[in-house]
């Protein structure tokens, strides 16, 4: 018996039209995922089979669990579909397995087979009953559920489920372009946003000497944190120590942090055109700063016509400290490297800015031309994977 992984699509199913589309995406984020294993994949519409070396069998299944767009995964044994030699592998298979109560699905994929599948439940039931003693059938509470799926071809046969991430395929829905700070907020943001099939750009404000390259290689960590979802992230460095010194000079005290998150959209509206972007994605939580409240979002959002989503807009910290822990964020966002948003807080700023104030502030210096000496100045940095030590800055 040859075993093989078999991916299960899940939401995918519910794409009709598009659905080949979503598969064929998804079978090419299988095959880059797994470059340089011994592997062969093979698609159809309702499923994905991956064969393997058993050496490699570990390495497959770490790989696939961050690849979104898969609903379930199985390590399966690949037969004939054969009445007689289904019964017979399905017998060699539980006689390998400690359990002492089981239960057998069968599903009926090939219509030519001659049992129904209920039935054919019962026939390897009463097999296993029959040769394997001290164990006993539970329909509700199994140790064991011995899955059956039978297809024209071959026939497949199971004991495990693993879940997988869900969502939709990396690339599927276009691209955005990710506001990355330092913070907790913003990579849980960024794994929502690829988990919906968005490719992402990030980009990051830094204002050297305010902020440090530390700072900048806690960015770099994130970013490689989120790579692994993907296939790589450009990082975009936005040199911002003029506009933010200047925010500082001309601005009342309380405004600074609402222009200057005015500032950083209008730049990141700027590079998503450059680089094919239809939407900016951010860490924006209602409510968690100054910044964030509705009225603050309102009066920053107004510099945009771009689309803006917020992943996290209606989770509260815990929630999204929960999903940062568990996809390797947290202990890189909360180490003690300041970002432009929490170098210069001001000890009261404004919750509920005024949009003729900001027109104000912001006419007191020439922040076009700044923002674009910044946008012409950035340094982008190709990020490929956490595990991947090198990376490559464009000039």
């Amino acid at each position: 018996m040859n075993r093989v992984v078999m991916i299960k699509y899940g939401e995918l199913t519910t794409k009709k039209g598009n659905r080949k589309f979503f598969v064929n995406t998804l079978y090419s984020n299988i095959k880059n995922k797994l470059k340089g294993l011994n592997v062969r994949i093979h698609k159809d519409i309702s499923r994905m089979y991956i064969e393997f070396s058993d050496s490699e069998l570990d390495e497959v299944l770490s790989r696939i669990n961050n690849i979104f767009g898969i609903h379930e995964y199985v390590v399966a044994y690949k037969v004939d579909t054969d009445l007689e030699g289904i019964k017979s592998n399905v017998l060699d298979i539980m006689k390998n397995i400690k359990f002492s109560t089981f239960k057998v699905e069968t599903k009926r994929s090939d219509k030519s087979f001659p049992v129904p599948s209920l039935d054919f439940s019962r026939q390897l039931g009463g097999l296993i009953l029959k040769n394997i003693e001290g164990v006993k059938v539970d329909v509700h509470n199994p140790e064991i559920l011995l899955n059956v799926e039978i297809r024209e071809f071959f026939t497949y046969i199971y004991t495990n489920e693993y879940k997988g991430l869900g969502g939709y395929p990396n690339g599927t829905l276009g691209n955005g372009i990710l506001m990355l700070s330092g913070g907790i907020d913003s990579p849980v943001a960024g794994y929502l946003t690829l988990k919906r099939g968005v490719k992402l750009d990030c980009i990051y404000f830094e204002a050297i000497p305010h902020t440090s390259i530390e700072a900048r290689n806690k960015v770099i960590t994130l970013a490689k944190k989120l790579a692994k979802y993907t296939s790589e992230i450009k990082l975009h460095v936005v040199p911002f120590t003029e506009i933010q010194e200047a925010i500082y000079r001309e601005a009342e005290d309380d405004y600074c942090i609402t222009i200057m998150r005015r500032m950083m959209y209008r730049i990141t509206e700027e590079v998503a055109k450059r680089n094919k972007c239809m939407v900016i994605a951010n860490g924006e939580s209602i409510g968690q700063v100054a910044s964030q409240t509705l009225t603050s979002m309102s009066v920053i959002n107004e510099v945009t016509n771009m689309p803006v989503i917020r992943p996290v807009a209606c989770l509260d910290k815990l929630e999204i400290i929960d999903i940062a822990k568990r996809i390797d964020t947290y202990e890189t966002s909360i180490l003690p490297f300041e970002d432009c948003c929490t170098v210069f807080v001001p000890k009261h700023p404004v919750i509920n800015p005024k949009l003729n104030l900001c027109y104000e502030y912001e006419n007191r210096f020439d922040y076009k031309n700044m923002i674009i000496d910044a946008v012409n100045n950035i340094n982008t940095i190709i990020i490929k994977d956490e595990k991947d030590n090198s990376f490559e800055d464009i000039l």
